[in-house]
């Protein structure tokens, strides 16, 4: 019962933040951090696109380096909805706790294991999958070295309660064993009825729960961080009477769902929020903010204007080197994506659904150009698209002699603009987003000045899903025996 208690080429230059400090840059909701060796380790959600889980690298907290993901293969017993990655270390192991949609059911919280943080990583199935779903896995030893495993009940995507349950862990983390208890639920005022994203540490006398409440994702989240602590893993747990402790501020909105990690004697929080500026286009971002323990046994952030010289993401610029794509390139779990790399060209094998077949990456400014060069041997729908998901998006396409405009709003597709090509070649295309909804697109042949496709700009509002970032990215679009072949993707802030 609780008591409720008062391999890219990158152009970098270097910024400071404003007090809670952005370090990981585009769409990486739900950090989880650990340290490993000398080394910090983190890992984000993916939800929809695959490959799944990024994995970074930092020595510092601060400047982190892409290095795989956790999924290059979909776990065996999971479909979609690939959430809230918790990666961990103990007695030489990488344990990786994740949440997937299970075949023919809900949402399961399930486990992965690796040698090194790096992979490769088994999956060891499923732990726990409750009628109304379970998600937001955090594992924690009690008093007494016991392991447990918490997660929250998804009972909010049903219109119920959300508790928070612990159940003892089989050492070698393949099933749950024993009773699952509460510790807590979503009972204050501000939570509206939700809590999820648990992280818990130990220190001095209690245990400290950092959990989110309230609407996570999309233009009208209210999401927020609270504590609640108590002297023993089952409680009874007292949440503080300040929460929400962290807030939005003049730059990031609906803070939450993080890991907290030492550091030099330090106490940090990476956890995610969506940027003011760049809104639910730009996705949830990671960021850092260090927290101390307070005179009363509580926790405060410090909310410093910087924990160091981030490195910023300026442009991107893939030549599609070597025989795979780089690891910033994602698609859908929904399609069967067949590509190849080969003498700087990618080849993106046609799909015939309203999107076609694609790959996108994560957009890092508000202002942005992106453009790919289309070679005249491509035998499907070749294109430049700001995507939203399977049934949104907006492209500018080759087909044959003809150059169109295309939109694809709730599967149905509209033409906004066409012309017609002279002769057989290759065409650049660039897209031109301003303000992370007008949408501009242009065509240049023989490197010849650009020339518009659609004087009125195209709509994206409509493409951000409600737990995702709009990508910018490669369109192939025919039957399943043709290719679109592209050259030279290059995106870069404006």
């Amino acid at each position: 019962m609780i008591r409720l208690f008062l391999p890219l080429l990158l152009l970098l230059s270097f910024f400071h933040s404003q007090s809670q400090q952005l370090v990981l840059p585009g769409d990486n909701p739900d950090p989880s951090v650990v340290k490993i060796g000398n080394e910090y380790w983190a890992a984000g959600t993916t939800s929809n696109w695959f490959p799944a889980f990024p994995l970074y690298r930092s020595t510092n907290l601060v400047n982190w380096q892409p290095a795989g993901h956790v999924f290059t293969k979909m776990p065996d017993w999971a479909d979609y909805y690939l959430w809230a990655p918790e990666i961990t270390y103990e007695n030489g192991k990488v344990y990786l706790y994740y949440t997937g949609h299970k075949k023919g059911g809900n949402l399961c919280i399930a486990a992965a294991v690796a040698d090194k943080p790096e992979g490769p990583y088994t999956d060891l199935g499923p732990l726990m999958c409750e009628a109304d779903g379970s998600i937001d896995a955090f594992p924690m030893r009690d008093e007494n070295g016991k392991l447990y495993m918490i997660w929250k009940e998804d009972g909010n995507s049903k219109g119920k309660p959300t508790p928070i349950w612990a159940a003892p862990m089989k050492e070698d983390r393949t099933a749950l064993i024993g009773e699952k208890k509460e510790l807590f639920r979503g009972d204050a005022p501000w939570e509206r009825n939700l809590v999820e994203g648990v992280s818990i540490i130990r220190k001095n006398d209690y245990f400290y729960a950092f959990y989110a409440a309230a609407a996570c994702c999309g233009l009208k989240c209210n999401y927020g961080t609270g504590i609640a602590r108590a002297k023993n893993l089952l409680g009874p747990w007292e949440k503080f009477s300040g929460n929400p402790i962290l807030t939005g501020d003049a730059d990031w909105k609906c803070p939450g769902h993080g890991t907290p990690v030492e550091k030099n004697g330090k106490h940090y929080f990476l956890y995610h929020a969506y940027s003011n500026h760049a809104s639910t286009y730009g996705g949830r971002q990671g960021l850092l903010n260090q927290f101390e323990f307070t005179p009363d046994g509580w926790v405060r952030f410090t909310n410093d204007k910087s924990y160091g010289k981030v490195k910023k993401i300026e442009k991107i610029a893939d030549n599609f080197p070597g025989k795979q794509l780089s690891g910033n390139w994602h698609w859908s779990v929904f399609q069967n994506i067949q590509y190849k790399v080969a003498n700087n060209t990618v080849q993106l094998n046609a799909l015939s659904s309203p999107s076609g077949a694609y790959i996108g990456q994560s957009v890092l400014a508000v202002n942005y150009e992106a453009t790919v060069t289309v070679q005249k041997n491509s035998s499907a729908q070749a294109g430049l698209a700001l995507i939203g998901d399977d049934k949104n998006l907006v492209y500018a396409a080759v087909a044959g002699n003809a150059l169109r405009v295309i939109q694809v709003k709730k599967g149905e597709t509209l033409v906004l603009a066409e012309t017609t090509l002279t002769s057989a070649s290759n065409v650049t295309l660039k897209a031109t987003v301003r303000n992370n909804t007008e949408l501009s697109f242009a065509y240049s042949i023989a490197g010849a000045a650009f020339t518009t496709l659609n004087p009125q700009p195209a709509d994206m509002t409509y493409l951000p899903p409600w737990d995702r970032a709009v990508r910018v990215g490669l369109v192939s679009k025919g039957d399943t025996d043709q290719a679109a072949f592209f050259q030279h993707f290059l995106l870069q802030n404006r």
